[in-house]
């Protein structure tokens, strides 16, 4: 129920202000109508007192800067509430979040993965955005831990694919009797950028983009 109440309030917030804004649009341009055919006829002999209507466009004035100043406030507040604020905080730190994308910049690709424990062979695969494959590497003997992959752009076919693509990592690591082996690719870099999409803070990371809630560590870069 509580929820329900404060979103119908919100929305009751919205429509309000919307209101009150259609409605000092309106009022200004009568207003302004009004004014100029006042100064269009009025008695050259007994101008018009300028003071009143002055202050009446002030007061005007004061109102929209006002209704514009709650919508304002409203943004910010709906920034805070989406994490949009914390987000901004790591600009130029070094984040890690759980994403196995990443964008091709200066010719390379590097991302992170973590081994539960050794594995006697892995597959690695490259994959662009529609799920194509682009390169492919077969390590062995790799131990558990942290490790970092880098691709070359260099696809299958030996192309070198342009900076700005996106592309995915997947891994496939076994033991020496054939079962697969727990692991987790992950980003790690500096933050370069922060936006929103779809209501939602998303961080520029690596030439790729890295929802907020996918950091799991945040530190001061080296």
């Amino acid at each position: 129920m509580a929820v329900t109440s404060a979103t119908g309030s919100q929305a009751a917030g919205q429509d309000i202000g919307a209101l009150g804004k259609a409605q000092l649009a309106s009022s200004y341009d009568t207003f302004m109508k009004l004014l100029t055919t006042q100064i269009q006829n009025q008695d050259p002999l007994a101008p018009l007192d300028s003071n009143q209507f002055t202050q009446q466009l002030v007061q005007m004035t004061g109102v929209q800067q006002q209704l514009y100043s709650n919508d304002l406030l409203k943004q910010l507040v709906g920034n805070t509430g989406t994490g949009m604020s914390q987000a901004v905080s790591v600009l130029g730190r070094e984040v890690t979040a759980d994403s196995a994308t990443t964008g091709l910049a200066g010719g390379r690709a590097t991302w992170s993965y973590n081994l539960g424990r050794d594995a006697a062979s892995m597959k690695v695969e490259v994959v662009d955005a529609n799920g194509r494959t682009m390169a492919v590497a077969s390590p062995s003997g790799v131990s558990a831990g942290d490790h970092t992959f880098t691709w070359s752009g260099t696809d299958l076919t030996g192309l070198k694919r342009p900076d700005g693509g996106v592309y995915t990592l997947r891994i496939t690591p076994m033991d020496a009797s054939g079962a697969t082996i727990n692991s987790r690719v992950f980003q790690r870099g500096v933050v370069t950028g922060v936006e929103q999409v779809n209501g939602q803070p998303v961080l520029s990371l690596g030439g790729a983009k890295v929802p907020w809630t996918a950091v799991t560590s945040v530190r001061q870069p080296a």
